[in-house]
């Protein structure tokens, strides 16, 4: 396994996603010496006497009753078993460990006030590959990601349950066996370990990076599709895409000429075709697509820059002994980076469903009806069609953006809240939902060029209908689907559809 160095602060996306793909990481040696200071200076701010949030008071509307000494330790220990109270199934391995690689990097920034011995341990259990078990849903995205985060928290008081290699294990169980002991948590660190936007900071991440994919699988199916259509590769003339000045349809433009180049499908129709412009499905996706890419890649700069930051509150800073009450926990940036994704990923979609649409007509395509040799006798793609169509309203259903939604909590002391966590845990299902959509758009454009025959695309789109037809073969007479799309599905979540062609334009 690839274990990373994080340098708090300045972490890559790069990085974010090869741990959200399965790496591990520890944190740079220079950052110890910063979270001990910062440790120190919680325990100067205590000996001044005075009333400080969370370190020696109630929490939210509480904030008002003081906390006497002997009770600190037992105060952070009831935060994170009270706030414990998430619901749903557990959220995804992946994500839960990018969501403590998220922590590790926060704390380790020296401004919450947390102990050398507390994050060793998250970062021991994350190299130990222990991942809490954090049910998806209760979380508003402030004040911070309080019932995800106190989850994660309560197993490194060896409350709640682990995952370790598959196996659901008791808390206390996990960590004994992987040589750890229970913390005590000290002064301000259960509400330092359970006040943050990790938790939606790491599904929009995990969001992003499968959008990504998602994007650069769709300009290949897309151009498959215009193959199959026998539509004209001059709507991607660089020469009108550097009028409308935007860069992500420059370069998606760029890339679809690319994936086109030197096919002989193509060139049969060069000349003397009596279309005068293809439909919007094939014309437009430089637009389309360009213009998904470049919100994308603002989610990407939003998300890169929470990921790097500190949100817990209240903030300790050393240098003057303070501890400053403030909102940094408040996840609106997440919430609107995760509704610009949701949007993207629906358009992707809702683009494709068209050009699969698009080929089964006869009247738009030229292709025999719903691509079989035999239609009546065969239903062929009818039907895969009315599957695509199906996702796609039901991702536009869930593109709904959740930023513009609030409900008051915490008897009304948290009045205004961003609904980042639900807003960014939609997205790998709705990724999930549009790879189905390519992974039939693929069967369906390889099957139009098949018609084709003898002539053929360019190398990329070769390779790409090659791959197809070692894992489906065409579809001559109406057969059992289901595993064909499960087949193409793969292909497509594998990213076996990129690796096919090589570089193609994305977020970083």
């Amino acid at each position: 396994m690839t274990q990373l160095v994080l340098n708090p602060g300045a972490v890559s996306l790069a990085e974010w996603k090869a741990i959200y793909r399965g790496a591990s990481a520890r944190l740079a040696e220079t950052a110890w010496p910063v979270i001990a200071e910062s440790a120190a200076a919680v325990q100067r701010i205590l000996a001044k006497g005075e009333p400080v949030y969370g370190i020696n008071t109630g929490f939210g509307k509480l904030a008002s009753v003081r906390i006497g000494d002997a009770d600190l330790e037992t105060l952070q220990r009831n935060i994170v078993l009270s706030h414990a109270a998430g619901v749903g199934e557990p959220s995804p391995v992946p994500v839960i460990r990018l969501m403590m690689a998220l922590k590790l990097a926060s704390l380790a920034q020296g401004a919450s006030g947390v102990r050398v011995e507390t994050v060793r341990m998250l970062e021991e259990m994350l190299v130990e590959g222990l991942t809490p078990v954090v049910p998806c849903q209760g979380s508003v995205g402030a004040s911070g990601d309080l019932a995800p985060l106190s989850h994660m928290a309560a197993t490194m008081i060896g409350v709640g349950e682990i995952f370790v290699g598959g196996q659901r294990l008791p808390a206390a169980q996990a960590l004994a066996e992987a040589g750890l002991e229970p913390l005590t948590l000290g002064p301000k660190e259960g509400l330092a370990l359970l006040n943050g936007t990790q938790f939606s900071t790491a599904n929009a991440l995990a969001g992003l990076f499968e959008a990504e994919r998602l994007f650069q699988s769709a300009l290949v199916t897309g151009a498959l599709s215009t193959e199959a259509a026998k539509g004209s590769d001059t709507p991607f003339d660089p020469r009108i895409h550097t009028l409308r000045r935007h860069v992500g349809q420059i370069e998606t433009a760029a890339a679809l000429r690319a994936l086109m180049s030197a096919s002989e499908i193509r060139a049969s129709h060069l000349k003397e075709d009596e279309r005068v412009q293809d439909p919007y499905c094939l014309r437009c996706q430089p637009q389309v697509m360009g213009a998904a890419l470049d919100i994308l890649r603002q989610a990407a700069t939003t998300l890169a820059t929470e990921a790097n930051c500190v949100s817990d509150n209240p903030l300790i800073f050393p240098e003057a002994d303070e501890a400053l009450s403030g909102g940094n926990f408040h996840a609106e940036p997440v919430a609107f980076a995760a509704d610009m994704i949701a949007l993207a990923v629906c358009e992707i979609g809702s683009i494709a469903e068209r050009r699969i649409a698009m080929l089964v007509d006869p009247a738009l395509s030229g292709l025999p009806a719903f691509l079989t040799p035999k239609p009546g006798l065969n239903s062929g793609f009818m039907i895969p069609q009315v599957t695509a169509a199906a996702l796609v309203s039901e991702n536009k259903q869930r593109a709904y953006p959740a930023s513009v939604d609030s409900i008051p909590t915490s008897a009304n002391q948290e009045d205004h809240v961003s609904m980042a966590a639900h807003g960014a845990r939609r997205l790998l299902a709705m990724v999930e939902n549009a790879d189905a959509v390519l992974g039939i758009e693929l069967l369906a454009a390889a099957q139009g060029c098949d018609f084709h025959a003898p002539l053929r695309s360019g190398a990329a789109l070769e390779a790409v209908r090659a791959l197809t037809r070692s894992k489906v073969p065409h579809l001559t007479d109406d057969r059992h689907f289901h595993p064909d799309m499960e087949a193409a599905n793969a292909l497509v979540r594998s990213g076996a559809v990129i690796a096919a062609v090589g570089a193609l334009p994305g977020v970083s």
